[in-house]
């Protein structure tokens, strides 16, 4: 007998039902498993009650070389417990909407937002968060901050035991006086003082969104910090939150601010305050913070109890800092109004003074932004060293002879146009030296010199000096080698210091010592990156020995300037933008370097009057190298094997061509230095009777004779026809001393008249 078959809708349903029975066994069991993994961690969690008696984390310490304490995270830390009465309801308002906007709705956990966590962390993403306020006190005032599961399970669990145990608002003033706020500022009252001087119950709308939005990122949104955009922006969407999804009121009804209020907030400029008693050095705090923050963790760093000696030298950075606030006063006429200084060892790399500005706690002037190590300012000549040493790599030498001439080098491609560059000055002289045309800083010379090493050939030896904000796959025209690209002040210091150091680089080093809460040693500057050479060291040498040279400079800053020092050898290259919008001067020994940038923090540009080498930047550099300058130990540059001294030409270059020019010594490495006259002096077969190239019959009555003229030559053949034009229009043919840059190019009609 045949079976009948049964309808489809029956079988579904069947199906169906069977998926039914399973999914509650599952779900059964799964209650089980829950239920008993909860009832474990029960007993592992502590009591919620030690809220009211929880031990306070160790502080981390920074101290300078000396170990003078520079910083301590925790200290100083004013938990000064409030009520919520005794803050501005602004300042909940903004909390729940940043944070936690159904609080008052929930019973300790978000159930979305574990869904939302757990959904990220199954993805491979990282445990996320999902965090109400009670979990985040319940982390900060009992947990360890490790991210893991089972931290999360017991934090989970507890904050449904602190819920069922203590009222709403008892929690929220909890976390409110609990949380960490960046810096020292632990708790709302702290921050409240720290960041704008008042207290937690006068703050505005604006001020309280910008409180709400700190726990997140406290030391990415510190407006003393880095990034201080990074919290303005935070603000704003604390704000934006506050209006358009609003928080849940004690009542449980949903409250948002106006449009009015939200309009006023986004306009009122935040007045930070600071602090001036916790912090020496600032600068160099922050950037030393946000190096080992990204190395080891902020949590870490915070809370470790660490001892973290530094490289910087208290006493010596105080006194550069006066020296910049007391040079910058003199120099108000010039609307010079901030300067940064680094100072570096070049045997150690080890960083000695960072001056970041004029004054950090000048907040309305900008002075927490750190100059020293932004890459947005632009070289000016102090590029110029990287340009002449890639040209020196490239077997040019320090007489290598350039014609300083108007000259207009065609575009790169049809929309651009032609780059005729002109001198600070506005002269033009003609043949110059390598080494004259680098001392004296003439733009011409170093433009022509990037043209024939070429563009990618500097972009390489700025990335072996450190110098990485110069990117090499963008475009750069000739005008980088007159500073025009961005580069930090920390990073042409370091630069520099190559040079310095006999031609090795190594990267800044911040940390002497760092050890743990046990006196573990965890990180020792003996254990940094060994030193990369990447410049030969002959090159260094001759290249510290032009920038040193008071006599190789004197046409641009004559006698008697602030870069010249009587009895240490001293090398310095100044540098201003041509819109006079940043100022430089950057200079070495053997033992020390120090880089100083001088200008306006909203780029403005400074007074013309101002003189590269004479005020400015100038002054303080050489205030501050002073500082480093030990009379008893004169520093001087030590000759290399590999570098030879012998006589050139003042004019050509190279072997001396008697009558014609004057000699002098320059220094080669060996096998580049001149063993013959250069091409450009030719000797010639003249007639006697008129001074014309002989023609044959001159010759046959022996009516010749030999001389020798210069003939200037540019380094490309189509700089030629502009040098020729400058020796016709600058050296009158018709005066006896110029005659010698005129060769005869027309023969000689003699004999052609006799009978």
């Amino acid at each position: 007998m045949q079976r009948k078959k049964l309808p489809k809708k029956i079988i579904l349903f069947k199906i169906l039902a069977v998926f039914s029975i399973i999914g509650v066994y599952l779900g059964i069991l799964s209650s089980v498993a829950i239920l008993g993994t909860f009832a474990y961690f029960s007993y592992k969690v502590p009591s919620p009650d030690k809220l009211t008696n929880r031990k306070v984390t160790q502080s981390t310490k920074i101290y300078d070389r000396n170990k003078i304490l520079l910083y301590d995270v925790f200290e100083n830390v004013d938990r000064t417990l409030v009520t919520l009465n005794d803050v501005s309801p602004y300042v909940i308002y903004a909390t729940l909407s940043a944070e936690d906007g159904d609080f008052y709705k929930h019973k300790g956990f978000d159930p979305l937002g574990i869904l939302r966590a757990t959904i990220y962390t199954s993805l491979g993403s990282g445990l996320q968060g999902g965090s109400t306020l009670t979990q985040q006190l319940t982390k900060n005032a009992l947990l360890s901050k490790e991210r893991t599961i089972t931290r999360k399970i017991k934090e989970l669990i507890l904050s449904m035991q602190i819920e069922n145990k203590y009222d709403k608002d008892v929690i929220l003033e909890w976390y409110l006086n609990e949380i960490p706020y960046g810096s020292t500022a632990y708790g709302i009252e702290a921050a409240s003082q720290f960041y704008f001087g008042k207290s937690a119950s006068d703050l505005n709308l604006a001020e309280s969104a910008f409180l709400a939005g700190l726990p997140q990122r406290p030391t990415a949104y510190s407006p003393f910090g880095k990034t201080p955009d990074l919290g303005i922006q935070r603000q704003k969407y604390v704000l934006k939150l506050m209006k358009e999804n609003g928080w849940i009121n004690k009542e449980g009804k949903r409250e948002y601010i106006t449009q009015e209020e939200y309009d006023q907030a986004i306009k009122y400029k935040l007045q930070f305050k600071g602090s001036k008693t916790n912090i020496k050095a600032p600068h160099f705090v922050f950037y030393v913070l946000d190096k080992l923050y990204e190395k080891y963790g902020e949590d870490f760093i915070k809370n470790s109890g660490l001892e973290v000696i530094t490289t910087l030298d208290l006493k010596k950075q105080e006194e550069v800092q006066n020296i910049v606030q007391e040079e910058l006063k003199k120099a108000e006429y010039l609307n010079v109004g901030n300067a940064a200084v680094m100072v570096i060892d070049p045997k150690t790399r080890e960083i000695l003074v960072m001056v970041g500005s004029r004054d950090y706690f000048d907040s309305e002037n900008g002075g927490q932004f750190n100059v020293a190590t932004s890459p947005t300012r632009q070289p000016g000549s102090s590029i110029k060293p990287l340009v002449y040493a890639t040209g020196l790599k490239q077997g040019y030498t320090a007489s290598t002879v350039f014609m300083d001439v108007p000259t207009t080098f065609p575009p790169p491609d049809s929309a651009s146009k032609p780059y005729s560059p002109k001198n600070y000055d506005g002269k033009f002289r003609g043949p110059v030296q390598f080494r004259y045309a680098l001392g004296n800083s003439i733009n011409i010379p170093a433009v022509k010199m990037l043209k024939l090493v070429g563009i990618p050939s500097l972009l390489e030896t700025a990335q072996d000096f450190g110098i990485k904000s110069l990117n090499p796959n963008k475009f750069y025209g000739l005008s980088l080698a007159l500073g025009g690209g961005e580069i930090s002040l920390i990073e042409m210091t370091n630069a520099y210091a190559v040079f310095a150091s006999k031609g090795y680089y190594v990267d800044p080093i911040y940390i002497k010592e760092i050890k743990d809460n046990k006196g573990n040693i965890i990180e020792d500057s003996k254990n940094v990156q060994s030193p990369i050479k990447v410049l030969d060291e002959g090159i260094s040498f001759i290249m510290s020995d032009v920038l040193s040279d008071n006599f190789a400079r004197y046409l641009a800053f004559g006698p008697g300037n602030a870069l010249e020092f009587k009895k240490h050898q001293v090398a310095v290259k100044t540098g201003t933008t041509d819109d006079i919008r940043d100022n430089w001067t950057i200079g070495f020994t053997p033992n020390i370097v120090v880089g100083v940038w001088a200008g306006n923090n909203d780029n403005s540009p400074m007074n013309p009057n101002l003189a590269s080498g004479i005020t400015g930047a100038a002054p303080i550099w050489r205030r501050s190298i002073s500082l480093f300058l030990d009379d008893e130990k004169v520093s001087k540059f030590e000759k290399p094997k590999n570098v030879v001294r012998v006589e050139v030409g003042t004019i050509t270059g190279g072997k001396p061509a008697e009558g014609l020019e004057d000699k002098r010594w320059e220094y080669f490495i060996k096998g580049t230095e001149p063993v013959v006259r250069s091409p450009m002096v030719v000797e010639l077969e003249i007639c006697k009777k008129d001074g014309k190239l002989a023609n044959k019959k001159c010759k046959e009555d022996k009516k010749t004779k030999k001389k020798e003229y210069i003939k200037l030559t540019a380094l490309l053949p189509e700089w030629q026809e502009a040098v020729d034009k400058w020796v016709k229009e600058n050296y009158p043919k018709d005066k006896d001393e110029f005659k010698k840059f005129y060769p005869p190019t027309k023969k000689s009609d003699y004999g052609e008249d006799d009978d």
